[in-house]
C-alpha cells in the first residue's frame, strides 16, 4: 500500500505541484488586485472562486490533451521503430550504434552493446524512442489520472487565499487580505517544500524560493490594481 502510494506520488507530483503552486498565485493575485483597487470583498469570492474553477478546468483539460498527445506520438514513433527492427536488422543496428557513438562510445564500444540492444525487441524500442524524440511510454489513463491530479491540486489550492474572505466576512477587507497573505504564503511554502522530495534541494530553499514566486506576482497585481483605480476614478 505505502509503494503504491510512493509511486503515485512520484509520478503525478510534478502535476500536483505545478497546479497547487499556479492555483495559489493566480488566485492570490486576483486577491492583492481587487484589495489593491479597494473593491468589495464579494468581488474578491466572485473573482477568486470563478478563477479556480475555470482556470482548475482549463489547467485539467490542457493537462489532459498534452499528455495524450505524448502518447500518440510515442505510438506513432513506435509504429514507425517496429517496422525498422521487423524489416531490417541491420538498419535498427545503425540506429542504436549512432546514439552510443553520438554519446561518446567509441565505434567498438558501440559494436559491443549494440546486440545487447537488439538482442531484446521490446527494450530496442523504448530506447530508441527515447533517444531520439525523448519520449516515455504513455496512456490514456495517464492522461485521464494527470488531469484528475491537475484539477483536485488546483482547486485546493486556489481555494486557500479565498478562505479568510470566507471565515473572517464581516471583517474589514484590509484584515482579510492580511490573514489570505498569511494563508497563501503557508501554503506556497508547503508546495515549494514538497517540490523538493523528490530532488537534492534543501527543502527550506525550495520552500522559499515558491513563496517569492507568489510574492512577487501579489505585489505587481496589488500595485497594478492600485493604479487601475486611481486612474479610473
Amino acid at each position: 500500500m505505502i509503494g503504491k502510494i510512493n509511486n503515485l506520488a512520484e509520478n503525478y507530483l510534478k502535476d500536483a505541484v505545478y497546479a497547487a503552486s499556479d492555483g495559489i498565485v493566480t488566485t492570490f493575485a486576483i486577491v492583492a488586485g481587487v484589495v489593491g483597487a479597494s473593491l468589495s470583498p464579494v468581488v474578491v469570492l466572485i473573482l477568486g472562486f470563478a478563477n479556480v474553477l475555470a482556470d482548475g478546468i482549463s489547467m485539467a483539460a490542457g493537462n489532459y490533451l498534452g499528455t495524450k498527445s505524448e502518447s500518440d506520438q510515442y505510438e506513432s514513433e513506435l509504429s514507425k521503430e517496429e517496422r525498422v527492427f521487423d524489416t531490417s536488422t541491420e538498419d535498427a543496428k545503425k540506429e542504436v550504434k549512432e546514439i552510443f557513438s553520438g554519446k561518446g562510445y567509441s565505434a567498438q564500444d558501440a559494436e559491443t552493446i549494440t546486440p545487447l540492444i537488439i538482442k531484446n525487441k521490446k527494450f530496442f524500442l523504448d530506447f530508441i524512442i527515447f533517444e531520439r524524440r525523448g519520449l516515455s511510454i504513455t496512456t490514456n489513463s495517464d492522461a485521464v489520472k494527470a488531469s484528475i491530479v491537475t484539477l483536485v491540486a488546483f482547486i485546493i489550492a486556489g481555494t486557500i487565499p479565498l478562505l479568510p474572505f470566507v471565515i473572517f466576512y464581516d471583517s474589514v477587507i484590509t484584515n482579510q487580505f492580511l490573514y489570505a497573505s498569511i494563508f497563501a504564503g503557508g501554503a506556497m511554502f508547503l508546495v515549494g517544500s514538497a517540490r523538493t522530495m523528490y530532488s537534492d534541494k534543501k527543502w527550506w530553499a525550495g520552500g522559499f524560493e515558491m513563496l517569492l514566486v507568489a510574492g512577487l506576482a501579489a505585489v505587481v497585481a496589488y500595485f497594478v490594481g492600485d493604479f487601475l483605480s486611481g486612474f479610473i476614478n
